[in-house]
């Protein structure tokens, strides 16, 4: 059973759940994901599946992956378009029985409302940072005889010993765009479309590639919709009891002033 879908960041919103919390909410455009490889353990040495997602045109290809892709195809797809993005999807050996190649794979065949979900992307590129924006720091004091370095890391070492820097030093350099992985998102709503509603914040940026895998279920609120009225639920039998109990000792004090009056 497949447990992964390729999909596309729409945008950030936030929404109401039934019991009145306001949660951040991601959408995106699960799917669908068209099988362009099944490797098995006999041929490959591993069992996986290739999956692509989008439209790209042919001539967009090297000449290795257009001979790659030459006998994949899909209904919604013409002649000269492939997928515009390809991701390999691990498996466990017997999972990918049935699978073949050409083979659609929608949201709501791989996940479903409630569904808690581990989704990766790539962050949104900052460029050459310094360490305040990159690492957090503090930075340095704007008085006591400093005014022209605030912003700067301060000392990276010691002198004669060990009269290197420690490698890993955080430093200045590139921040961002790099493969983020959040764990245990909550799947809110599956849409007939494949858009899912996802509950938290998902890396990188607007029409970025994301890949969302199953991880498990998790305890589902459920979401508010205005207009929509909830289905009385039926009361136990000790609410009935209790029920039964008020009315009767309204009964009686009623009786009791009755007759006070009388």
């Amino acid at each position: 059973m497949i447990d992964t879908i390729l999909g596309t960041k729409i945008d950030m919103e936030q929404t109401f759940l039934k019991d009145g919390s306001r949660v951040p909410l991601t959408r995106i455009q699960a799917g669908p994901c068209l099988v362009t490889q099944v490797k098995t353990m006999e041929k490959d040495g591993y069992q996986a599946i290739q999956l692509g997602l989008g439209y790209k045109k042919r001539k967009r290809l090297t000449k290795p992956l257009s001979g790659h892709l030459k006998k994949v195809s899909w209904p919604e797809m013409k002649d000269n378009d492939a997928p515009r993005s390809l991701r390999e999807v691990r498996m466990n050996e017997g999972e990918a029985e049935g699978l073949e190649v050409g083979e659609v794979l929608t949201a709501q065949r791989v996940i479903a409302q409630g569904d808690m979900v581990n989704v990766t992307g790539t962050s949104k590129g900052r460029g050459f940072t310094g360490v305040m924006k990159r690492w957090g720091f503090k930075g340095g004091p704007k008085t006591h005889g400093q005014s022209d370095r605030p912003r700067s890391p301060g000392s990276i070492g010691q002198t004669t010993t060990p009269g290197r820097v420690y490698k890993g030093k955080k430093m200045a350099g590139r921040s961002g765009s790099s493969r983020v992985t959040v764990r245990n998102l909550m799947v809110l709503k599956v849409t007939d479309n494949g858009e899912v509603w996802i509950k938290g914040l998902v890396p990188g940026a607007r029409n970025g590639l994301v890949r969302i895998t199953k991880v498990g279920t998790g305890k589902f609120v459920g979401l508010f919709e205005p207009g929509k009225k909830e289905e009385e639920k039926p009361k136990k039998e000790s609410e009935l009891v209790q029920e039964a109990q008020t009315e009767k000792g309204k009964a009686v004090k009623q009786q009791i002033k009755k007759e006070e009056k009388e």
